[in-house]
C-alpha cells in the first residue's frame, strides 16, 4: 500500500493527540474533587449564566446534546445539578447548580488553576495565552 495515501502533517490527530494529553493532566487533578474536565466546564458554564438549557449548554460546549445528556446524569445523580422544564408547553430543558454544585465548583476551582499552572509551566505561558488564542476563534461564529 501507498504510505503517501496517509498524511503526516494530520491536523486532526494532532488536535486529537493535545486534547487527550491536556485533558488527562486536568483530570489528574479535578480528580481529587470527583469531576472530569468535562463536568468543571459544564458547571462552570452554567454557573456563568446562573441557568442554561440544554441547547445553550449543547451550543456553548460545541457537543451534541445527547453527549452532553451522558455527561450531565452523573452530576444530577450526585446532587450537584438540577434540572426543570420550562417554557410555553414546558418543552425546554433548564440546568442549574445546587448548592452543593456550587460548593464542589469553588472547591475545583483551585484544582482547576493547579493543572493550568502546570500546563503554562510545561509549555510556556505566552505559548499558552496565543494557543487558546487561536483555539477559542475555531469555534466563535
Amino acid at each position: 500500500m501507498d504510505s503517501t495515501l496517509f498524511p503526516t502533517e494530520d491536523d486532526c490527530f494532532a488536535i486529537r493527540q493535545a486534547a487527550r494529553y491536556v485533558s488527562q493532566l486536568y483530570d489528574r487533578h479535578l480528580a481529587k474533587v470527583g469531576l472530569t474536565t468535562t463536568q468543571f466546564s459544564i458547571m462552570g458554564r452554567i454557573r456563568r449564566a446562573r441557568r442554561a438549557t440544554m441547547k445553550e449548554l449543547a451550543d456553548q460546549m460545541v457537543m451534541q446534546r445527547t453527549t452532553l445528556v451522558r455527561a450531565i446524569q452523573p452530576l444530577r445523580r450526585d446532587g450537584l445539578v438540577f434540572s426543570e422544564t420550562r417554557g410555553p408547553e414546558r418543552r425546554e430543558l433548564s440546568i442549574g447548580l445546587t448548592d452543593a454544585g456550587e460548593a464542589r465548583l469553588f472547591v475545583a476551582r483551585d484544582h482547576w488553576y493547579a493543572a493550568q499552572e502546570e500546563f503554562e509551566k510545561r509549555f510556556g505561558p505566552e505559548r499558552a495565552e496565543a494557543l487558546r488564542r487561536e483555539l477559542f476563534a475555531m469555534t466563535r461564529d
